[in-house]
């Protein structure tokens, strides 16, 4: 009897499987290694024709142009190993982002312009970092130098970070307003 709930459990609604399995499928089927970037490649280069307007709204040479740059472009796997790599950190970079704004917004003040140059660093190094350990592993950056601290970048990173930020908070914002002219601080 509970083996049969079990069997049941695994199965949809109306019988079909759970989502697990469709993905599964998808991905035997090239859908994410090959359809996907495919459809991806196609439309940005699609827009960026169509924006910058070289050919006077030639809609069949732009559409020509992208499908070949699109097939072109998968002709070799670097293309999906890179997608595979780079969505998966785009996702959990946001999932950070949209943490910090959420935490931000209940006790931030974001009309502070400091406020606003600390999200603005946090994004550029989430983005940072989201571009760049995908280049790193097709090998972009390899025999270059940029290995020079080798497994201590991370907490060397780190530990700028935090001395910048204990600078910024010392160093802050000390202007005193007297009438309208903003005067600094004389116990500093």
């Amino acid at each position: 009897m509970i083996n049969e709930g079990i069997v049941l459990a695994s199965y949809g609604f109306f019988g079909g499987g759970t989502i697990g399995d469709l993905l599964g499928q998808w991905e035997a089927a090239g859908i994410f290694a090959y359809a996907l970037p495919f459809l991806l490649i196609f439309a940005i280069v699609y827009a960026i024709l169509s924006f910058v307007n070289v050919f006077k709204n030639n809609k069949a040479v732009v559409t020509i142009i992208s499908l070949a740059v699109a097939l072109m472009a998968l002709q070799f796997e670097i293309v999906s190993y890179f997608f595979a790599d780079i969505f998966p950190r785009l996702g959990v970079a946001l999932s950070i982002i949209l943490v910090l704004l959420i935490l931000g917004g209940m006790f931030l003040d974001w009309d502070n312009k400091g406020m606003k140059w600390f999200l603005f660093a946090v994004v550029a190094i989430a983005i940072i970092i989201v571009v760049w350990g995908p280049l790193r592993n097709i090998g972009l950056f390899s025999g270059i130098g940029f290995n020079i601290f080798g497994g201590n970048i991370g907490t060397i990173i780190a530990v700028v970070v935090i001395v910048g930020l204990i600078a910024w908070v010392i160093n802050g914002n000390t202007k005193i307003n007297v009438g309208d002219a903003p005067v600094r601080n004389p116990t500093r």
